[in-house]
């Protein structure tokens, strides 16, 4: 007994341990870190890629630049390393308040094959990202014009100067840019180029060119406190700023939804009087056969309870959508509390993952709860199939998009350690809290509660209308919540597949409880709707009405993609498409399972409200 209170013991010091360690990787590098006059300020060289392929990121160092006989890498959080960060650090020697004017950084002789790689990198727009104590600094590797048709002029040029602009506060750095505005890029013509005025000064070398890169550093004082140097990271920012408070299309937004939800509460509300005064009228006056004059809704209260096929994958998603509802609002409470820099999306992702993993015990307890209470019998199939219901796609998509990374050599493939610890998080913490969850769920879970007696022969269903259809029922159900958030979702994915930032949370949080209103409200229409054509196979129906929202969303990404973006290439479409995909899925396990709730909740009340033996 004692050998296993203490295994026991050992247990849960492990498991408290790794709460921490996924707790520590959640938490943003906010320390102020202060600086003495002279004192090194360190410059971290991080990653490049292409300005119109956010997700296409390379090691800065894959370009021909100035670079130390061996690098040291950063250590970095869990957030920064799946947001493709691979912090290294530079040649660049920044002395805090002290001004540096055309220092020399290195002097490099390229190859012909190097300098078509920088040519190339210039003509795909590639920029480049800095860190300077934690503030992200972007600028253009190069320039590139072109002019004129006939006769036609391209012209490329290297930037071998940066001037870098650092304002301070005491002893802190509050905000970090870095400018080429009386600089003149170096050419790089085909065949090796020649040198022109300008900074950077070199010369041809069998086919390639000597260039010599320099610096600039200039400090500037800042009335700013340390606290708030997030506003001038908010106000100043390399990328097109375009997210404002759209007021006027939310606004729009809230104005339909509210339109559409009176709409259906009012209709529903006066036909399901009438049925209820007419069926109990016709329950006082009956004395023989009981479904004698009966039509509509309430001839089928004796099969209208009558489990459906495929229980345990039913409450697998159930219990996923309950997951994930439970995710989404505790990010958006998370936002609204400020606990995330906006600024960097590492926060965001690290605090996605460990709420996933710890949030896998409500999925176990809702599916297998539900399970039992539809006398589910193997429920430890229910558990696996919950927990494998959305990482097993996930994992799949992970291999594909992360192999294409691999491939290309992006900074977006997760190297061996992440990817360990990450199956970890879920192999210790999220699979065991599963099934902790799923075996509370079954020791808790009561009686189903239906409030009408199921017959052992099921009833006939009479031929339904085309307009009754699954097919007609998913494209209502789905493009009716689409709508409510079409407006708010160009600028979610502006954010997740743009450069911009996105602040607006409270509104977020708004649209996402209309999308739930919306969802459980069309959800309840359309059930009633299926009940009164006499057919009572509502389960399946009310997850897919709704859910179906997951669809649109895909099909939008589509058009998001092709008419909204300028993205392209397998890297940046593989990482497009297939994480759509999973997101579509997360939308389409959310709302079926609102709708499903919704629907089951309507059921019971209206059954409950009949007067019948």
């Amino acid at each position: 007994m004692q050998v296993a209170v203490g295994n026991v013991s050992a247990g849960r010091q492990k498991m408290v341990c790794l709460y921490w360690v996924l707790f520590l990787l959640v938490l943003p590098s906010s320390w102020a870190v202060s600086y003495k006059h002279g004192d090194n300020v360190t410059l971290y060289v991080n990653k490049v890629g292409p300005y119109h392929n956010p997700q296409e990121t390379y090691h800065y160092y894959t370009l021909p630049v100035c670079r130390p006989d061996e690098v040291h890498h950063k250590s970095l959080s869990l957030g920064e390393v799946l947001d493709g960060d691979r912090m290294a650090q530079s040649l660049y020697h920044i002395g805090f308040r002290e001004n540096v004017e055309k220092k020399t950084l290195c002097q490099l002789t390229l190859s012909e094959k190097q300098v078509d790689q920088l040519r190339e990198a210039i003509e795909e727009l590639y920029y480049f990202e800095f860190v300077v104590d934690e503030i992200p600094i972007w600028g253009f590797v190069g320039y590139m014009e072109e002019s004129g048709f006939l006769p036609h002029s391209h012209k490329v040029g290297l930037w071998t100067h940066l001037d870098f602009n650092i304002e301070y506060n005491g002893d802190s750095v509050i905000f970090a840019n870095v400018s080429v505005k009386d600089v003149k890029p170096m050419p790089l013509e085909e065949g090796g180029g020649l040198v022109v005025g300008g900074v950077g000064v070199g010369g041809a070398v069998g086919g390639g060119i000597t260039i010599t890169h320099t610096y600039s550093v200039h400090w500037f004082e800042s009335p700013l406190p340390y606290a708030r140097r997030g506003e001038r990271l908010r106000d100043h920012s390399f990328f097109p700023k375009t997210l404002e408070i759209h007021w006027l299309s939310i606004i729009n937004s809230l104005v339909l939804v509210v339109l559409l939800l009176g709409f259906v509460i009012i209709i529903l509300m006066r036909v399901l009087k009438n049925d209820f005064a007419r069926y109990n009228v016709e329950e006082e006056g009956r004395c023989d056969d009981p479904d004698q004059g009966d039509n509509g809704w309430k001839i089928i209260h004796t099969d209208v309870f009558r489990f459906p096929p495929y229980k345990s994958l039913l409450c697998a998603v159930l219990g996923v959508g309950a997951q994930f509802l439970t995710l989404a609002t505790a990010i958006i409470v998370m936002a609204l509390l400020g606990m995330f820099n906006v600024h960097r999306h590492g926060a965001i992702n690290s605090a996605a993952i460990v709420l996933y993993a710890l949030t896998s015990c409500v999925s176990g307890y809702v599916s297998c709860g539900f399970y039992t209470q539809i006398h589910g019998e193997r429920w430890v199939w229910n558990i696996i199939l919950t927990s494998s219901l959305f990482s097993a796609p996930l994992f799949l998509t992970w291999s594909v998009v992360n192999s294409v990374h691999w491939w290309s050599g992006s900074t977006q493939a997760l190297p061996a350690s992440t990817v360990l610890l990450l199956l970890g998080a879920w192999i210790l913490v999220g699979f065991p809290l599963t099934v902790i969850g799923g075996i509370v769920g079954k020791n808790r879970a009561g009686s189903f509660q239906a409030p009408c007696r199921t017959r052992n022969i099921a009833r006939q269903i009479p031929t339904q209308p085309w307009y009754k259809h699954a097919t007609v029922h998913m494209a209502i159900g789905g493009f009716l919540p689409f709508s409510a958030i079409s407006v708010e979702l160009y600028y979610i994915f502006a954010t997740v597949w743009g450069r911009e930032h996105y602040t607006l949370y409270g509104i977020l949080l708004c649209v996402f409880a209309i999308l739930l209103s919306v969802g459980a409200c069309i959800s309840v229409a359309l059930t009633y709707f299926l009940l009164s054509g006499e057919d009572y196979r509502w389960w399946w129906r009310s997850v897919l009405s709704a859910g179906s929202t997951g669809l649109f969303i895909f099909v939008y990404s589509v058009f998001y993609y092709r008419n909204r973006s300028s993205m392209s290439g397998l890297v940046q479409s593989a990482e497009f498409f297939g994480y759509s995909l999973l997101t579509a899925l997360v939308f389409s396990l959310m709302l079926g399972t609102v709708s499903f709730w919704a629907s089951l909740t309507f059921i019971r009340y209206i059954y409950r409200s009949l007067k019948m033996d």
